[in-house]
């Protein structure tokens, strides 16, 4: 019985912790849904486990309560990580630095709240009721600014755009290890040095945060630098290469209107009446042609965001080298849009990667593009054929695709994207074989 008693103290001091800990992953890993919190009941195996372990290490290593306490979150921040591993559908090392992140923070936190214990003067029950309240109060104030303060989009952005990920996971075990330390050193702390202690242990836990969010703006500036670039140089290279284009177009199109001019007289006359009806139903095809590649270069011109106009004419050029017809039309002036322009970016882009994956199911592969303007509202359409069976309720499910496993990706994140955006709507349509997406974004709330 004593043995189940200490079983369930531990099992209960590690659910509490467990609890905390999800609060702060839910924050970093800028979870806007409830639909994670399905999960949780998985993650009640990691305290049982843990309580297990430590009551057995304790036991079997008495004299050795430093490597006991090692063990336990050693294990701990493992299954947590497997947890989250599975609950986000993401890679392991993503995963173990964003376990780490969130450790940091509910190791501080959990630090405090042992000190402010060594230091209540209360009975038992009454000393762990004010030092619940005053644990949760700091877990969810201190959630709270992190979620103001946009923490989980730097985050989630440092893993995407940082170093390597293993690097970047093992950076942040670092800081979890250091609080850590803290809590071993808690129990040398004298009680004069608990104020002095308790502040230090705070501005380190700033100081990490802060450090995050610097090396992700950082990282952010970084590559919209590079991606500014890459704009200046595609569209350089796209208009000398339009311009050269359009004068040879011109030019052979002023040759082949003299040889038809002296043709006509002689299909009048007899036999060539029929070649007169070829070559103007040839002129007609061509001057269509031209017109519609005269079109796109009008078209284009009306974009007038530099990041969109650089992605349409790649995107147009990579779709044309694969034998996709490409249609685009931009009836008025695009000048801003109420969302973060490489927002914008990366839905525009999943959404064109997805039209021509599957325009190029078919026999004759099309893509429609059409973005209309009025004021600060923008209208986006993109459609293309597609002969395959579309399940509507599967189509925003992350790793769902139509190409098999390891991919689909795209359009869960296009969802995610949009989540953090309350201007902006989304709608699906499929019918007679066409597939149409289409955003809405509307003035800024």
């Amino acid at each position: 019985m004593p043995v189940l008693e200490e079983v369930l103290d531990v099992f209960v001091d590690s659910l509490i912790s467990h609890a905390a800990l999800v609060v702060y992953l839910l924050v970093i890993m800028d979870e806007r849904g409830w639909g994670r919190l399905s999960r949780l009941p998985v993650l009640l195996f990691s305290p049982l486990v843990a309580s297990w372990i430590s009551i057995v290490s304790y036991k079997a290593f008495s004299g050795a309560p430093i490597l006991c306490y090692c063990l336990d979150s050693s294990v701990i921040l493992l299954m947590c990580t497997l947890w989250v591993k599975w609950a986000w559908c993401i890679g392991f090392w993503r995963a173990f630095a964003a376990t780490c992140m969130a450790g940091v923070f509910q190791v501080s936190v959990s630090c405090l709240s042992r000190t402010l214990f060594m230091t209540v003067l209360l009975d038992r029950a009454s000393q762990f009721m004010v030092v619940m309240v005053i644990y949760w109060a700091a877990v969810l104030g201190s959630a709270a600014l992190l979620y103001r303060l946009r923490f989980g989009g730097w985050f989630r952005l440092l893993l995407e755009d940082g170093f390597s990920q293993r690097r970047t996971a093992l950076f942040f075990f670092a800081m979890e290890a250091t609080m850590e330390v803290f809590i071993i050193l808690q129990k040398g702390i004298q009680p004069a040095y608990l104020i002095p202690y308790c502040l230090l242990m705070m501005i380190v836990v700033a100081l990490i945060a802060g450090l995050v969010i610097y090396l992700a703006q950082r990282s952010d500036a970084a590559r919209k630098i590079e991606a500014q670039q890459d704009v200046i140089a595609q569209q350089q290279l796209y208009e000398q290469d339009l311009e050269a284009i359009r004068q040879e177009v011109q030019a052979f199109r002023h040759d082949y209107k003299n040889l038809l001019a002296g043709l006509s007289q002689a299909a009048d006359e007899g036999e060539l009446g029929q070649l007169r009806a070829s070559l103007s139903a040839l002129d007609a095809g061509f001057d269509r042609r031209i017109g519609q590649k005269i079109q796109v270069s009008a078209q284009t011109g009306n974009l007038l965001i530099p990041q969109v106009r650089s992605l349409l004419l790649f995107k147009l050029a990579a779709m044309g080298k694969k034998g996709i017809d490409c249609r685009l039309e931009v009836l008025y002036p695009v000048e801003s849009v109420c969302m973060d322009v490489w927002d914008l970016v990366r839905c525009l882009g999943i959404l064109l990667d997805n039209a021509a994956e599957g325009a190029l199911e078919t026999q004759t592969p099309w893509v429609e593009i059409v973005l209309l303007a009025q004021g600060e509202r923008l209208s986006l359409r993109v459609s293309n054929p597609y002969e395959g069976i579309i399940d509507p309720d599967k189509i925003w499910e992350t790793g769902f695709s139509t190409k098999g496993e390891g991919r689909g990706l795209g359009l869960s994140s296009y969802q995610h994207i949009l989540t953090r955006y309350s201007n902006t709507v989304s709608s699906t349509g499929w019918a007679g074989g066409v597939f149409v997406q289409e955003l809405a974004i509307g003035e800024r709330p």
